[in-house]
This record gives structure tokens, C-alpha cells and sequence, in this order.
């Protein structure tokens, strides 16, 4: 019997017509799912099971996994697009949108979709690029060591980047130091005549580029002793400007705040130039790039200005956001919502107590903290703001939205932001909901 396979899912809900089903084995058994997937128009699929064969055509494999693999690594030999890896705690979703929107001025491109970043997503991602691709922008995202490379392994980029060293999973590292080596990993995969961006004011990284062949390249913001470097003009609520001084003096506008996306602005517009764009391409890139929801994202509601950065969060991260929100100009109060930063192991209690230092009553006047951890920084916070802060434990939320909504009005800006676990993107829904 044949049948044209004219599509790949591993979720049975997404099959349609012509698609070969991968049941996955984690929590549950993809194999239980395959009714639903042939309902939906699965005409063929993967299958490890030594007994109930499918009644539909199939491959016998002995891990649909790892078979899922290697279909998705002869496709990428197929296609043969130029492969960029980007990697880092913080930023790389912004930058694989930034580099995407930047190398579609010259290229046909496809970059990894939402958060398509891992073991499962990042061959999802290279099987569902169209045949056209020219430029494949990849996010490489990890929990644990050795997980980035097995990634780049698949994709053998020959371009890639490293963002940030933050704290993201120190529970499943000792320190930042495992992180480091642990992102490090990306040039596993990387071309021998390829290159890789590190940030340059990061010295856990710079032993470590010391041992490979590769090209490196160190960026920052402002001066030092970097190879590629942004100063920043002016920065508002929508917009930051700045120059680089790989592109003359050509001034770019991002349409996002806060100086820490001037640096993933910058890998994007390197990746630009070394694959032959002109700055007025990689300025017109950038000025017109689309991010992915929920990173940096304003939104307007009644008057109110909301900043969404609610996908995830590390003390990096967020200190940086609060900075940036601490220097805008507002008619109104500006408020902070935070939410428990996850997966810090046992640092996790000093790494939010930490955070006061960057909340201050006349920046930020009101401060709302939610989730077990956030009780370490309310107490840190508590005698320099007094009643204009609020902590509430999981199990209180809705006590959150009431509160949080009844005290802002219209000309106030807000910033929401923690881990992805905390749910806060709930808060956005409720502060947008209100009538």
C-alpha cells in the first residue's frame, strides 16, 4: 500500500491529512494515541512496540526517538540550508527572532517556532522548515548537561551563538560554571571553518574558547576590549537606537526597550554581515523583526502600560528587565509583579533575596511578589517599602489579580515577569480583561 507522507507529528492532535505519526515515549506512551492520530489523517507511523501492530503503514524501529532523528537530519541534508544555533540563559529567543528577521532581507528563511527548542523540538522544527529554506535559524535550549550536544550534533550549524551565562537550572548544576560548560557545548556540532559570538564580559567563557579551533568573536555593550561592540543612543518605552562599530556609522532601532536587547540586537546584525547583508538590510531587519509573545512585550489596556516578559525568568533576566523598567517615564506609578524564579537549586533563597537591590521606591513604587521563593526578597524589601509591597503564596493568586487590578489606573505601567511554571501570564489576561 502507498501512501505520500507529506508531513511529520509527534502530537496526535496535530496530525492531519498525509501526516506520519511518532509516538513519543515519556509520561505517558505515544503508541496509546495512535487512534486519534490516524482520526485526525495520520496515513503512516513510527512504531517500537513488539506486538499490536498498527493496521496503517509503518516503520519498524527499535526508538521512535532517536528514529525521529535521523528522518530529521536526512531532511536538513536534503534541504541544505545555511544552519545558525543560538544558545544562552536569557535572550535566545529574542536573538533567533532578531537574526531570522534580519536574514530574511537577503534569504529564504525558517527559524525554530515558540519554544521548539529542545530534544523534541528542534528536529519538529528542521521537518516542518519548508523546501525553500535557505537560512535555518535555530534556539537550542537545555535542562540538563549534555543536551546542547545532541542538538547541534543534529543540526551542524556553521554559525553560532552563545548569549548569556545566567542561572537558569542551577539546580541541575553546581554553579554557573557548569552552565557555562554546559552551553559551550554548541560548538560540538559547529563547523570546523565556523564561528561562534560570546559575550565578552563573561570570564567563565573565555577558557573555554580557548580549547576550540573555531573562530570566536566576544560582543558587549559600550567600550572594552571586545571585537564587536554597540553604544547605545536613546532608549524609550518602544523603541531603543544605538550603533556598532562593525557597521560604520549607521544608527539602528530596534522596536523593543531595554539596553540588554541591544546585545542580541547586535549577534543578529553580525550573523547579518558575515552572511553578506548591508547595513541598510540588516537596519531594515532589524527595525521591522516580530518577537515571540510574552518576551518584552507591551501591551495597552485602559490606559495602562503592561511590559509581559512572563516566559521565563533568572536573576540575570530579571534584574535586567528591572532596570530598564526602572528608567522609563511614566504619567502614572510604576509597579512590579514578580514571580518565583525556578530550578535554582539551593542558591535559590540568596538568589532572590538579591534581587532588592534593583527595586527602589522612587523608580519602582509598588511592589507585588508571588510564589514560595518571592517570601526571601519581600523580606528583604519590607522596610524600604513598607506597605506598598505584597506578598502573596501560591495558593493566593486570585488575592493577587484582585489586589493587583483595584490599584492600578489609567497612566501607570506595569512589569510582570517569573518563570513560566508561576503562570503569570494569567495576570496580563486579568489586567487586560478588566472593563
Amino acid at each position: 500500500m502507498a501512501v505520500e507522507i507529506s508531513s511529520v507529528e509527534f502530537d496526535s492532535r496535530k496530525c492531519r491529512s498525509g501526516s506520519l505519526f511518532v509516538p513519543i515515549i515519556g509520561q505517558s506512551d505515544g503508541h496509546d494515541y495512535l487512534k486519534a492520530a490516524v482520526d485526525n489523517g495520520a496515513v503512516a507511523t513510527l512504531w517500537s512496540r513488539k506486538s499490536d501492530l498498527p493496521e496503517i503503514p509503518f516503520f519498524k524501529v527499535d526508538d521512535t526517538e532517536a528514529a525521529f532523528k535521523k528522518i530529521a537530519k536526512a531532511y536538513l541534508k536534503k534541504i541544505a540550508p545555511k544552519v545558525i544555533a543560538i544558545t544562552g540563559s536569557n535572550g535566545k529567543t529574542t536573538t533567533k527572532d532578531m537574526t531570522e528577521s534580519v536574514l530574511a532581507q537577503k534569504f529564504q528563511t525558517y527559524k525554530t517556532q515558540g519554544n521548539y527548542n529542545n530534544q523534541l523540538g528542534l528536529p519538529y522544527t528542521i521537518l516542518h522548515m519548508p523546501k525553500t529554506t535557505e537560512v535555518l535559524v535555530l534556539e537550542m535550549g537545555m535542562d540538563h548537561a549534555g543536551e546542547i550536544s545532541v542538538l547541534t550534533q543534529l543540526a551542524q550549524p556553521e554559525a553560532a551563538a552563545i548569549t548569556l551565562i545566567g542561572e537558569s537550572h542551577l539546580e541541575y548544576f553546581k554553579n554557573r560554571g557548569g552552565i557555562a560548560q554546559a552551553k559551550m557545548e554548541i560548538v560540538d556540532g559547529l563547523a570546523a571553518d565556523g564561528f561562534l559570538l560570546v559575550p565578552g564580559d563573561e570570564p567563565l567563557l573565555t577558557p573555554l574558547t580557548k580549547k576550540i579551533a573555531q573562530k570566536v568573536y566576544t560582543f558587549q555593550l559600550g567600550p572594552g576590549a571586545s571585537d564587536l561592540k554597540a553604544e547605545v543612543i536613546k532608549e524609550t518605552q518602544h523603541e531603543t537606537s544605538f550603533t556598532l562599530n562593525f557597521l560604520g556609522e549607521t544608527i539602528f532601532t530596534i522596536p523593543v526597550s531595554g539596553t540588554f536587547n541591544v546585545k542580541n540586537a547586535l549577534i543578529a546584525a553580525f550573523f547579518g554581515k558575515k552572511f553578506g547583508l548591508s547595513a541598510d538590510e540588516i537596519q531594515k531587519g532589524l527595525a521591522q523583526v516580530k518577537l515571540t509573545a510574552n518576551r518584552s512585550q507591551w501591551l495597552q489596556h485602559n490606559g495602562i502600560d503592561i511590559l509581559s516578559d512572563v516566559y521565563n525568568a533568572n536573576p540575570t533576566a530579571m534584574s535586567l528587565v528591572l532596570t530598564s523598567f526602572s528608567k522609563l517615564q511614566s504619567t502614572g506609578k510604576k509597579v512590579a509583579v514578580l514571580g518565583d524564579m525556578l530550578e535554582l537549586g539551593e542558591q535559590s533563597a540568596q538568589l532572590h533575596a538579591g534581587l532588592n537591590k534593583f527595586l527602589e521606591p522612587e523608580k519602582i513604587q509598588e511592589v507585588f511578589l508571588f510564589g514560595t521563593e518571592m517570601q526571601h526578597l519581600a523580606t528583604e524589601l519590607s522596610s524600604k517599602y513598607g506597605a506598598k509591597l505584597h506578598y502573596y503564596p501560591v495558593a493566593e493568586k486570585e488575592q493577587l489579580l484582585n489586589d493587583l487590578t483595584k490599584t492600578l489606573h489609567s497612566g501607570d505601567f506595569v512589569v510582570v515577569k517569573g518563570s513560566n511554571g508561576m503562570h503569570l501570564d494569567e495576570v496580563v489576561e486579568k489586567i487586560c480583561s478588566e472593563k
